[in-house]
């Protein structure tokens, strides 16, 4: 049968941890007695460790840095849809200043306003004569599971 511990009571005080002071530190001797050699071993690799942990630490960084939420692909993708928005925007700005310059012209400039009339609304002057040529004959495309005949 086991042997049961028996814990001092509240009551013993200090009394009763110095009695047991003797046994506590043969413990503690028998478990650094038998810790002492791989605790040895242990501090011999301590390079080979101190090695091995600098290098994952750096690989998990390294992973980290190039893959992470912030990482250097996400990055580059961020970069390319930045420049593309930059295109955009110069376009839009150019069509933008575009259009109002021909809003001023149409506002103010009577040769603009007549050649708008003329082409956009198809306005003429009396006594001229508009020719426009016939839209060239559109050609039919037969549908992709269309057979044709021998």
């Amino acid at each position: 049968m086991a042997r049961l511990r028996k814990f001092p009571r509240p009551e013993d005080g200090w009394r009763a941890v110095a009695e047991r002071a003797p046994q506590a530190e043969a413990l503690a001797e028998s478990w650094i007695v038998g810790a002492r050699p791989f605790l040895l071993q242990i501090y011999g690799w301590r390079r080979r460790i101190a090695t091995i942990a600098v290098a994952v630490m750096a690989v998990s960084l390294f992973v980290h840095v190039m893959f992470g939420a912030n990482g250097m692909v996400v990055y580059k993708k961020k970069r390319a849809e930045y420049q593309l928005l930059q295109e955009k925007i110069q376009q839009v700005q150019i069509d933008n200043d575009r259009y109002t310059q021909q809003v001023q012209a149409l506002k103010s400039d009577q040769e603009a306003i007549e050649k708008e009339a003329r082409e956009g609304l198809r306005y003429v002057k009396p006594g001229e004569h508009v020719y426009v040529s016939p839209a060239p004959p559109q050609k039919t495309v037969p549908p992709a599971n269309h057979v044709t005949k021998k």
